[in-house]
């Protein structure tokens, strides 16, 4: 009889890309997986994972946690692979080669990014690859919102493609953040990536639900580049941008499936969300849209919640790029809940945290430390959305709010997924973890 280095004994194994979801034992040597048996295994080091699930490090295809701490609390929620594809990076190369000195405890790569591309050619930015430094830094300027001029747009585009040459794993979309833009500026962008054969990770512009006033349409847009250009788009944090449209959301992308087009799906299973004060859709006057008062945002690291609009308008300009919960649905509500399950267990959809960089309260940033001290704050997404949430280690609940995602229904990156990490693989733009110095 085989004696393995590692035994991993009675557990639940969930293996997406074989189905497999079983009480199995598996056998481990040199750090390689040799043996997934239905028979007890003998090890010299045996662990007994009687109900735990023994599954593939998940895959993060949204997060903005791009530093070796929030590295470290998204490897303690089971993720081995941390992608910034929505806001993306521009330059990227600037931001492979951060990583690369810095080091790294995660698998990393990133989108090329179009706001901060626009901001660099709206704005005159210098810009480093860097989101706050770049992007959230600029959140709340209304010059790189503005519709651009044909030729403006052609060079926005030419800056992304280059990017796309330096290891962009597809191009971050931020429409939501600039909502008024011209809709042939975003088809131009979708095709692009057709062009070169790699997705689009968008944060979708607001609903008509929300804004009749829109230039197109959020969801609209969305699936209409997908079937005009051929692209491959993804719809990021489809609960947090459709809220309680979801339905409708959701009906509209399987309709444009069924007839071929390319639009996948993400969403992550709480109710707030975050982002900087000075997003567009967070201005007093358009909160209502939303079913929202200046009461349902609070600043990370503080106390309490913002009391009224004027102390939102001052916010937002002094500090346009502190992070903000945004408190959208009620969790314990589970009428409300039940829009987020929707989102979660929408066929082929993705489970992505939108984590969010870590925030010091006091004193410089210090992402080297560990174990994080008590002044070191995020957002539970970071550090608790994949194996944290589901089983009920938020703190919320001991009891399973996802079960679909539990049962592996959608707990590691489904098969459109592993098309397209096998393709940026190859293309290089998706870089191992390296060890922190």
């Amino acid at each position: 009889m085989t004696t393995y280095d590692l035994v991993l004994a009675r557990g639940r194994v969930i293996d997406p890309e074989t189905g497999l979801d079983a009480v199995r034992d598996v056998g481990v040597n040199g750090g390689v997986i040799q043996a997934v048996s239905d028979q007890p295994l003998d090890g010299l080091t045996s662990v007994d994972a009687t109900g735990l699930v023994v599954s593939p490090g998940f895959i993060d295809l949204h997060s903005h946690s791009m530093d070796v701490a929030g590295h470290r609390l998204q490897a303690l929620d089971g993720v081995t692979t941390v992608l910034e594809l929505e806001a993306g990076a521009y330059p990227v190369a600037a931001a492979y080669r951060r990583a690369e000195i810095e080091g790294r405890p995660l698998n990393y790569g990133f989108a090329t990014s179009w706001a901060v591309a626009r901001m660099a050619v709206l704005l005159g930015l210098d810009t480093s690859g860097d989101l706050r430094n770049d992007f959230l830094a600029n959140i709340g300027r209304e010059e790189w919102q503005r519709a651009a001029p044909r030729n403006v747009v052609d060079r926005i585009v030419g800056m992304l493609e280059r990017d796309l040459g330096d290891g962009a794993l597809g191009i971050g979309i931020l429409v939501g953040y600039a909502p008024h833009i011209d809709p042939a500026e975003y088809l131009s962008v979708a095709a692009l990536a057709a062009r070169v054969g790699l997705p689009t990770y968008t944060h979708a512009r607001e609903l008509v639900e929300m804004d009749p006033t829109t230039p197109v349409d959020g969801a609209e847009e969305i699936v209409r580049a997908a079937a005009s250009t051929g692209a491959h788009m993804h719809y990021c944090h489809v609960n947090s941008t459709s809220i309680r449209h979801v339905d409708r959301v959701l009906g509209l992308v399987e309709k444009v499936r069924a007839e071929g087009s390319r639009v996948t799906t993400e969403a992550y299973p709480y109710g707030a969300g975050m982002t900087g004060v000075g997003a567009a859709f967070l201005a007093p006057e358009l909160l209502h849209r939303r079913g929202l008062t200046p009461h349902s945002i609070g600043l990370l690291g503080a106390e309490g919640r913002i009391p009224d609009a004027d102390t939102l308008r001052r916010v937002r300009e002094s500090e346009p790029g502190s992070a903000a919960f945004v408190h959208l649905l009620d969790e314990d509500d589970p009428s409300q809940f039940d829009y987020i399950q929707r989102a979660l267990t929408f066929t082929d959809a993705a489970v992505a945290t939108d984590a969010v960089p870590l925030l010091w309260r006091s004193g410089a940033p210090d992402p080297f430390s560990w174990p994080l001290g008590p002044d070191a704050v995020t957002h539970p997404r970071t550090a608790g959305t994949t194996a944290g949430r589901c089983a009920g280690s938020s703190g919320r609940t001991a009891s399973c709010r996802c079960p679909r995602l539990c049962a592996g229904a959608r707990s590691s990156p489904p098969t459109w997924w592993a098309r397209v990490s096998r393709r940026c693989g190859a293309r290089a733009g998706f870089r191992r973890a390296a060890t922190p110095t």
